[in-house]
């Protein structure tokens, strides 16, 4: 095994780590304790004085926008709204788009059904969904951007792909979206919070992640990013009091939609939601996502590395430092993973099977001795199953 080093890391933060080997961040993170904090204290002060500080909730609110835009480098936080999960965000796009028979849209083969299922659904206005293998050869976004024509509306990629972790080189895509008039959507789930994201580098029109994996957030709170210019572009699919500018003045003769991002928000806000995120993203942003994305990437080239050299073990996919993220695939040629699962399971490694193979998806605080435990357990698990 090779030797792991890491940086100094706020380990006091994730006591998930006396209790077993985590291994899943990419179906659901466990909390750090700031965030495990800001949701007691949200509790006990909203059973003591009910929404008394509901002003202070809405500064929250304020700063969460700014933080997520930010984290995105978009221009402003009105290009941000919080929404209730990634598929809400996909469907505000699918949904609003003014589609016309004939036109056509682009999808990687093997979407997580979040990114697939609202697209198809559009079949019944005559819309083209083109599901393009972008591992059939070297090059996933040559792949896809041959199947692009002067009928294509919309691009619809993960950034990460959920099964093996492929990391698509999003400034490709976007640049040549740009140059033949396309819009740009990236589903962010499996790269916000663990690798840094640049919207406006990247050319992305919209882009929806939920807070429940790297960003060490509860499920139920996403965030929905909508470029300025096209936003005026999107029929509303929903309608509600908080759409408005100013939506605490009820007795309002206009509700007109606000021109920034929140008009996507139809209804009442997730306070609670919001009090996690803005606490688990103080977090990250205190150490720092060029940080964090180092040893996210440290972790998949270690996983990667020591896994390959393990006889019984086959790669779902080499380590490449541009296509890195922070899962790592493997399986046991002849074995079933669900088998293979049990076993890690009962050593206490908490992991998943995903794409007919076992997923690894450790954090960036997990480098170092966790991950050297980790691999440690894989490799007498994998010795006594064959």
């Amino acid at each position: 095994m090779h030797t792991i080093t890491a940086a100094r890391i706020p380990v006091d933060e994730f006591p998930i780590l006396q209790h077993g080997h985590y291994a899943n961040h990419a179906a659901i993170s466990p909390w750090p304790r700031a965030t495990s904090r800001a949701v007691t204290d949200f509790g006990v002060e909203n059973s003591e004085l009910g929404p008394q500080k509901y002003a202070h909730w809405l500064v929250r609110e304020t700063q969460l926008r700014r933080m997520l835009a930010a984290m995105l480098n978009a221009n402003s936080a009105d290009d941000i709204a919080l929404l209730k999960n990634t598929t809400e965000g996909i469907c505000t796009v699918a949904n609003g788009i003014d589609w016309q028979p004939g036109d056509n849209l682009l999808l990687p083969l093997g979407e997580f059904p979040s990114n697939r299922l609202p697209w198809l659904a559009l079949r019944g206005l005559g819309v083209e969904v083109r599901e393009v293998d972008i591992r059939a050869g070297t090059q996933p976004e040559q792949a896809l951007l041959e199947h692009m024509d002067a009928r294509t509306r919309v691009l619809s990629v993960s950034a990460v792909q959920w099964t093996d972790g492929l990391r698509l080189q999003l400034e490709t895509l976007g640049a040549a979206c740009r140059t033949h008039h396309v819009l740009f959507f990236v589903d962010a789930i499996q790269q916000l919070g663990a690798m840094q994201m640049d919207v406006a580098a990247c050319g992305i029109d919209f882009l929806a992640a939920d807070g429940h994996k790297w960003l060490l957030s509860p499920e139920g709170i996403a965030v929905f990013y909508c470029r300025e210019t096209v936003r005026e572009q999107l029929k509303l699919s929903q309608h509600g009091w908080r759409m408005v500018d100013d939506p605490y003045h009820f007795n309002r003769a206009q509700w007109q939609p606000s021109n920034t991002a929140s008009r996507f928000e139809a209804g009442s806000p997730n306070t609670l939601g919001q009090a996690a995120m803005h606490a688990s993203l103080g977090l990250l942003q205190g150490i720092g996502m060029q940080n964090v994305e180092g040893l996210i990437e440290e972790n998949a080239r270690v996983l990667a590395e020591n896994l390959a050299s393990i006889p019984a073990i086959e790669l779902l996919r080499p380590f490449e430092p541009l296509r890195a993220s922070g899962i790592v695939s493997f399986r046991l040629p002849g074995k079933d993973p669900l088998e293979v699962q049990r076993a890690l399971r009962r050593r206490h490694l908490t992991c998943a099977v995903r794409g007919g193979a076992i997923r690894l998806s450790p954090h960036f605080y997990q480098a170092g001795k966790p991950l050297q435990d980790i691999l440690n357990l894989i490799e007498d698990v994998t010795r006594g199953i064959n």
